[in-house]
C-alpha cells in the first residue's frame, strides 16, 4: 500500500491536517510561550520555587553569629516629701542613660546543624517541583491545542456530511416527485439530515468549551491555529523496549525524585528531633554603659561601663517528654513519606508501561484507521454505483456515508492521541522538554 501521505486517508484526513492556514496563525510554540507568561498554575509553582531558595538563608542563620543592640535614655523628675514636726521636701530632676552590645556565636547546636542539611534538600527538591509544573504545563498546552483542533475538524466533517446529506435528501425528493422512489427514501434522508443538525450544534458546543479551556491557559481566547503537516508519520517509542522505559522511569521520573528528597527531609528530621536531647554550647560576649546626671540619692554625674565573654553551657535534662515525643512525631512522618516513595515510584512504573502500550497502539490505531477511511470510502462509492442500478437504497448510502465520517474523525482522534501519548511516554521517563515540543511545532503547516 502507498506511504501515508499518499493515501486516499490523507485526502480523507485534509481537513484536520493539510487545510491551509492563515499566515498569522498561531502555532504550539506561541501559545505555549504566552501560557509560560500567563499560566496561574506555573505562575505559582515559580513563586514556590523562589521563596524555597530562601530555605538555606535561614537554616544557615542558626550557625552564625547574633549581635543586638539595646539602650535607653530617660528624664527623671522624683519628689521625696517627709511629714514630721518639719516638713521636709527634697525634689530632683535628672537625666539617665544606657546601651548595651551583646553578641553570640553557636559553638554547637546539632540541630541547627541537621536545619541546613535539610534546608539544601528543599532548595534542591525545588527543582525538580518546578520541573513538574513546567512538564504539565506542555502536556496541558498540547493537548488543550489538538483538542481545539479535533473539535473544529469535528464541526467540518458535520458540516461536509450535512451537505452531503442535503444533496441526498434534495435528490430524495426529485425522485420521489418523478415516481422512482417511494417516500420513504425522502423520510430516511430527513431523519439523517435532522440528526446531523444535532450534531452539528453538539459540536459547536465542544468546540467552545475546547476553547474555553485553552482560556484558562493563556488568560484569552485562542485565534486561528496551525493545523499538522499531513506528512507527519507516526513511529514507535525509541527505544521500542519496556524494560528501558520502566528503568528510565524508575530512575529519573520528577514524581519519584520529589518523593525521594520528601523521605531524606524527613529523615534528617528524625535526627533533627533526636538532637534536642544534645547540650548546646555558645560563645557569649556583652559591653554595656551606663550614665546619669544623678539622682534623688547622688547628686554627682555618674558613668559606667561593663565588659564580658565566655562560654554558655545548656544540657536539656527533662522536659516534658516533649522531645521523645517529636521524635516519634518525625518518626511517623519518615514512614509516611516512604510509603509515598513507594507510591511515586509505582505510579511511575503504571505511567511508563501505560504510556510505552498507549504509543505503540496509537501508531496501530492511526494504520488501521486509514486502512478504515480507505475501506469506507470505497464502499460508499459502490453503495453510490449500487443505487444507480438500483441493487442499494438511499439508506443503504446514507449508513455508508456515515461510517465513512466517523472513520475520519476516528482517525483524526487516533492521530491527535498518538502525539499526546509520546509526550506522556516522555514526561514518565522525566525526560519531556521544550525541545520535544519545538520538534512537533516544527511539524505544523507542513
Amino acid at each position: 500500500m502507498p506511504k501515508f501521505n499518499r493515501r486516499l486517508a490523507v485526502i480523507a484526513l485534509s481537513l484536520a491536517l493539510g487545510v491551509p492556514v492563515a499566515v498569522r496563525a498561531e502555532d504550539l510554540m506561541q501559545v505555549y510561550r504566552e501560557a509560560q507568561q500567563y499560566d496561574p498554575v506555573l505562575a505559582s509553582a515559580r513563586a514556590s520555587w523562589s521563596s524555597t531558595q530562601e530555605r538555606v538563608p535561614q537554616a544557615r542563620a542558626g550557625l552564625l553569629p547574633n549581635v543586638g543592640l539595646t539602650g535607653a535614655a530617660n528624664h527623671n523628675d522624683g519628689r521625696t516629701t517627709i511629714k514630721g514636726d518639719q516638713r521636709t521636701v527634697t525634689a530632683n530632676s535628672y537625666q539617665s542613660w544606657n546601651y548595651s552590645i551583646s553578641a553570640s556565636q553557636p559553638l554547637f547546636r546539632m540541630q541547627n546543624i541537621i536545619a541546613v542539611d535539610q534546608a539544601k534538600q528543599q532548595v534542591a527538591q525545588a527543582d525538580y517541583v518546578l520541573g513538574l509544573a513546567q512538564q504539565d504545563l506542555i502536556l496541558r498546552v498540547t493537548v488543550a491545542y489538538f483538542d481545539i483542533l479535533l473539535a473544529e475538524f469535528t464541526l467540518e466533517l458535520n458540516e461536509a456530511q450535512k451537505a452531503a446529506v442535503s444533496e441526498q435528501l434534495a435528490q430524495a425528493k426529485r425522485n420521489f416527485e418523478v415516481g422512482v422512489a417511494t417516500i420513504t427514501d425522502t423520510n430516511e434522508a430527513q431523519a439523517k439530515y435532522d440528526s446531523i443538525i444535532a450534531q452539528e450544534i453538539a459540536a459547536r458546543n465542544d468546540l467552545d468549551n475546547k476553547r474555553t479551556a485553552m482560556r484558562a491557559i493563556i488568560g484569552r481566547f485562542p485565534k486561528e491555529l496551525k493545523k499538522l503537516g499531513a506528512s507527519f508519520t507516526p513511529e514507535p517509542p525509541t527505544p521500542n523496549t519496556l524494560e528501558s522505559w520502566v528503568e528510565r522511569a524508575l530512575a529519573e521520573n520528577l514524581s519519584v525524585r520529589v518523593a525521594q528528597y520528601n523521605f531524606d527531609v524527613a529523615s534528617l528530621e528524625v535526627e533533627r528531633a533526636r538532637a534536642a536531647h544534645y547540650p548546646t554550647v555558645d560563645l557569649v560576649g556583652s559591653y554595656g554603659n551606663n550614665a546619669g546626671t544623678g539622682s534623688l540619692g547622688n547628686e554627682f554625674d555618674y558613668t559606667g561601663r561593663s565588659a564580658n565573654i565566655g562560654l554558655t553551657l545548656n544540657v536539656p535534662i527533662y522536659q516534658g517528654g516533649a522531645v521523645n515525643s517529636r521524635v516519634r512525631e518525625a518518626i511517623s512522618q519518615q514512614e509516611k513519606y516512604r510509603q509515598d516513595l513507594e507510591i511515586a515510584r509505582r505510579n511511575a512504573l503504571f505511567n511508563a508501561q501505560t504510556g510505552f502500550s498507549g504509543v505503540n497502539s496509537a501508531v496501530a490505531l492511526v494504520k488501521a484507521f486509514e486502512q478504515t477511511v480507505v475501506s469506507t470510502q470505497v464502499a460508499l462509492e459502490s453503495n453510490r454505483l449500487g443505487q444507480e442500478v438500483g441493487v442499494r437504497t438511499n439508506l443503504d448510502v446514507l449508513n455508508v456515508q456515515q461510517l465513512v465520517f466517523s472513520a475520519r474523525r476516528d482517525l483524526a482522534q487516533a492521530f491527535f492521541n498518538y502525539l499526546t501519548a509520546t509526550l506522556r511516554l516522555k514526561a514518565a521517563a522525566g525526560a519531556l522538554t521544550e525541545a520535544d515540543l519545538e520538534e512537533l511545532n516544527r511539524r505544523l503547516g507542513g
